[in-house]
């Protein structure tokens, strides 16, 4: 294997690039697949868990890699597409190995594994070689001492452990986007679900939950006390909290919200009178809302806000007061696009597209699709019978419904990654 440095630490390998000969990046590395010998063998590692640009992830045996360098992953440029499919006799370094307890055989001390380093052996097999890890501080000491041993020196990979940690390999995917952390951890077993979950801050785990199966996140929620629960539905969009609370028991459903903040169960809990595949089950209860006398500055200001999805962002509703969904009556829309050709200083009234009807909460799924289709629109605003503006729907809610109901975790292909 030519161009490859004598090892590699995996931790630094989370969202490197894979190119083919040709220089075309194919994907990106989630994961290093190994697997477990007797004794005091390193594991062999099998190859790497590859994500394609259709965020499916894919087995790249190692004998098909031909480089590994700190910037990139080359490959001989033939990839088996079937999706990957751990198997019993595997197990995935950074969804597995990494905050591992271990013990150190020479002192009997307890350490945690922060990184793992593999290498090339003669042979051409590559193995994991070294354990990083840090043991337990100590009197007088404010931090533990960190140590990179040799794999034999350290044991307990092979033991189950009760409550495994999540602080490295969530430093690892650090800047991985919630629909990439969501694929990794639906890839994982359920009690390292639990565990990564639990080491999430609110906000994170509610974009992450956002971006998983219902069965995930039904199962991620449960495993969270009562409190902690309500508080990442808080931090969820109320349409995605919606979701997800109908699926819950209705007496857990009920708890939940009555420990969230009232005006944020109020969102909730209105969504949740609608049917799940209408406008008025799709929409949003929290778009860009503005008053006519506002200004395209003002507009522009609002629209910045990074918590903003893009399809949310591309639209302001200008209405009457009060400015909360429902909101008193409806104006117009406007473009950011057309926004961006004005002055700050222009009022928005004076830029707005007041001729398009909008949705009505009980138009279906289809009405809606071809609303969006006819008019051009990534987002479109929900109206009740007096011209209030209810709430917006936008593209990417609308897809999420027109796809199979479980494209989120669908294995699409589920054969041997071992077949030509």
């Amino acid at each position: 294997m030519s161009g490859s440095p004598a090892r590699v630490y995996v931790a630094r390998l989370a969202g490197l690039p894979v190119y083919d000969p040709n220089g075309d990046q194919v994907g990106k590395v989630r994961d290093v697949v190994v697997m477990l010998r007797q004794d005091t063998q390193p594991p062999r590692v099998l190859g790497l868990v590859v994500e394609v640009f259709t965020r499916r992830r894919i087995f790249l045996p190692m004998t098909r890699v031909t480089s590994v360098d700190v910037g990139h992953v080359i490959t001989t440029g033939l990839l088996n597409m079937r999706r990957f499919e751990q198997r019993a006799t595997e197990v995935l370094v950074l969804g597995e190995m990494l905050d591992r307890s271990v013990t150190i055989r020479e002192t009997g001390a307890s350490a945690v594994v922060f990184d793992l380093a593999m290498e090339q052996w003669r042979t051409r097999d590559w193995v994991l070689s070294k354990v990083a890890v840090t043991e337990g501080a100590k009197r007088f000491r404010r931090r533990g001492q960190s140590h990179v041993l040799d794999w034999a020196d350290v044991v307990g990979f092979a033991q189950t452990e009760d409550a495994q940690g999540a602080t490295h390999m969530l430093a690892a995917f650090d800047t991985m986007k919630p629909a990439d952390l969501a694929g990794v951890l639906h890839e994982l077993s359920p009690k390292r679900r639990k565990e990564i979950a639990s080491a999430l801050n609110d906000e994170r785990l509610a974009d992450v939950l956002e971006e998983l199966p219902e069965d995930d996140q039904v199962e991620i929620l449960a495993g969270l006390d009562t409190e902690r629960a309500a508080d990442v539905l808080e931090e969820m969009s109320p349409d995605d909290a919606a979701d997800l609370i109908a699926e819950l028991p209705t007496e857990t459903a009920e708890r939940l919200l009555t420990l969230m903040e009232p005006d944020e169960a109020e969102d909730v809990r209105r969504l949740l009178t609608y049917e799940e595949r209408t406008a008025g089950g799709l929409m949003t209860s929290e778009p860009v809302i503005l008053p006519a006398d506002a200004t395209v500055a003002d507009a522009l200001a609002h629209v910045r806000n990074a918590e903003l999805s893009p399809a949310l962002a591309a639209m302001i509703y200008v209405c009457r007061p009060p400015l909360e969904t429902p909101t008193g009556r409806f104006i117009g829309i406007g473009h950011i696009q057309r926004l961006l050709r004005e002055p700050p200083s222009a009022l928005v009234s004076g830029v707005l597209d007041t001729d398009l009807d909008g949705l009505r909460p009980d138009d279906g799924l289809q009405a809606v699709s071809k609303y969006l289709a006819t008019y051009n629109l990534v987002a479109a605003p929900v109206l009740d019978d007096e011209g209030r503006l209810l709430g917006a729907v936008t593209v990417d809610d609308v897809l999420d419904h027109l796809l199979p109901d479980d494209w989120r975790g669908s294995a699409q292909l589920e054969v041997d990654r071992d077949a030509p």
